[in-house]
């Protein structure tokens, strides 16, 4: 379908892309993947059609269309949403009521309100309006979707839908994302780009990053192999140099020694760099006690009657859809912002706070290194290149002045300043926007050796898997922990209260009603009543799940028909069908209460 051959990109000295061949085929689902500067964006605007290589060809069918989505863009604020939305449509003969289910439909899997769709898009902020664009090229049907981090701007409930858009809808796609469980979801083959070439892995990236390691350790024991055969040749060489009985032989080894082609070994990450926290005071037995406590900006309320202890140590992650108040309660807790109810902060708490904003407070007027070199303490201090490597900031990028970095460089040199400070209690809001896969594993790692707490706001899931202890989830000015079936509580999670009779109580020694004889009946009596209440609220609670996935299931399978058959019945039964899970959701969620 699109061809690339012997490409090169150049701009300086050394090429950024090499001679590359590769063969986009329909309905591949490509990772592209590699280090930060390696050239991914680049290509992919050179196969958007929007940058010309310094040499090479792109072979592509004259009607091939292809849908682009890069990191930054224009967007137009003179229309409605639904109206610029609608734009995918020009040139294009589709019904009017088609058309309008298909914009009703995108935009309210990537998160939109049904009443958000009349509302000038200059309302809303850079990232929905990303989401706009991210719509409209996706109603476009593209022959070859080209995504450059399109979750970057998603919350979890946007990202699982265009999981299920790639997978039921997309044709061909190549994307770049630093989103681990998102490519893993969507991809089937993975083109890494290291060194200015390309490796072409037939496998999802879990599965490449195996084959990669393999990869590495053969050029690893090629390279040392070279290297000791260039060495005895040099050796031979210096050794017999002056001998004329020799010279013959040492022409030889000379031209030997200009014919070898030296091994190249890939790229190296920094994820072994192991980043410790200084050591703090200790904070009390539980650094934040929620108590009832409600936000309302006006008569718009946020969330209410939020009740939370989180205890000294724990990993705590805060997750749900954007708007769902999430940061609010960040800005509660650190006292930014006034609310009802009470909020507690325990003695000796000493906060490291990574806001979304934060690069804004960084000195513009010092450099990349002198930003971490004055925070720096102990063995750091002779670390500060490794450091500042692994997050990205490599060669000559060390020496530039912070007023010059991006607002994603800035970013991420505050994460690196804020995780060099001697703090006890850690809350980091969408910490991982604008990490690559390798600095998100340092990150990781040094959050996981913390042994103070963490509050946690991401939608990152991989890498809040195996880190926290507990979740809580943002959703209709609600917070709730939700409870994980047939699994047991994990360690630091709040105590599951159970009732009076429970096998638990029992293997403790504490008696149950049978065991004790002399008990009032009337206390065997609310017992009973309470264990069969439970009952009959677990039954309940069962068959509303069943109901969710039901009706889950069965619009998907409408999304499936209309996205090839025009059908104003199965419409119909679609809206009436979301009409009815947002039904059964809240009656969940009540039953979850």
């Amino acid at each position: 379908m699109v061809s690339i051959e012997h490409l090169c990109v150049e701009f300086g000295a050394k090429p950024l892309l090499h001679d590359l061949c590769f063969v986009v085929n329909p309905h591949d689902r490509i990772a592209l993947v590699g280090k930060n500067g390696a050239g991914k964006s680049t290509l992919l605007k050179i196969m958007a059609g929007l940058q010309m290589p310094t040499s090479g060809k792109v072979s592509r069918p004259a009607d091939l269309k292809v849908g682009y989505l890069p990191q930054v863009m224009q967007v137009s604020d003179s229309r409605s949403v639904e109206e610029e939305t609608a734009l995918a449509y020009d040139g294009r003969a589709v019904e009017p009521w088609q058309m309008r289910a298909e914009i009703d439909k995108t935009l309210t899997g990537l998160g939109f309100h049904r009443d958000d769709l009349t509302r000038p898009t200059s309302e809303f902020s850079g990232g929905w309006r990303m989401r706009i664009e991210l719509a409209k090229i996706l109603l476009q049907t593209p022959d070859l979707l080209l995504l450059d981090e399109p979750t970057n701007h998603l919350d979890i409930g946007s990202i699982q839908w265009l999981e299920t858009f790639i997978q039921t809808s997309a044709k061909a796609v190549m994307v770049v994302s630093h989103d681990r469980a998102f490519i893993n979801n969507i991809t089937n083959r993975t083109i890494e780009i290291t060194c200015g070439r390309i490796n072409d892995y037939r496998v999802k990236y879990d599965q490449y990053v195996t084959l990669r390691d393999e990869r590495r350790e053969q050029q690893l024991r090629a390279y040392e192999n070279q290297q000791k055969e260039i060495a005895d040749i040099k050796d031979f060489i210096e050794r017999f140099r002056y001998k004329p009985t020799k010279s013959n032989q040492v022409q030889s080894r000379m031209k030997q020694l200009e014919k070898i082609v030296p091994i190249e070994i890939d790229e190296v990450d920094n994820t072994m760099l192991r980043l410790k926290f200084p050591p703090c005071q200790r904070s009390g037995d539980f650094p934040v006690i929620c108590d009832d406590v409600s936000k309302s900006y006006g008569d718009h309320l946020i969330f209410k009657n939020v009740n939370m202890s989180i205890r000294r140590g724990e990993k705590v992650a805060f997750m749900g859809n954007n708007g769902e108040g999430k940061s609010t309660l960040v800005k509660c807790i650190m006292g930014q912002i006034p609310f009802d109810g009470t909020l507690k902060i325990a003695q000796n708490v000493q906060i490291g706070y990574f806001a979304q904003n934060q690069a804004q407070l960084l000195d513009g007027n010092i450099t990349v290194f002198d930003t971490i070199d004055r925070v720096a303490t102990g063995d750091m201090r002779t670390r500060v290149r490794d450091l500042l490597g692994a997050f990205m900031f490599g060669g000559e990028a060390i020496d530039k002045y912070v007023k010059v970095l991006s607002g994603g460089e800035r970013s991420r040199l505050a994460m690196i300043q804020l995780l060099l400070q001697p703090v006890n209690l850690l809350i980091l809001d969408e910490p991982t926007n604008h990490l690559d896969m390798q600095s998100k594993d340092v990150l990781k790692n040094a959050i996981r050796e913390f042994d103070g707490t963490a509050i946690i706001v991401s939608h990152d899931r991989d890498f809040l898997k195996g880190l926290v202890d507990r979740t809580y989830v943002f959703k209709d000015q609600q917070v709730r922990e939700p409870i994980e079936k047939s699994q047991p509580v994990m360690s630091g999670a709040a105590t599951t209260v159970r009732p009076k009779g429970s096998d638990e109580e029992t293997q403790k020694g504490q008696k149950t009603p049978a065991d004790t004889p002399n008990d009032s009946k009337q206390s065997w009596q609310a017992a009973k009543a309470e264990a069969k209440a439970k009952a009959r609220q677990e039954k309940m609670l069962k068959a509303c799940e069943d109901k969710v996935t039901q009706l889950e299931q069965q619009i998907a399978e409408i999304e499936q028909t209309l996205t090839t058959k025009n059908d104003m019945q199965l419409v119909e039964q679609y809206t009436k069908l979301q009409a009815e899970l947002d039904a059964a959701m809240k009656e969940w969620e009540q039953l979850m209460g």
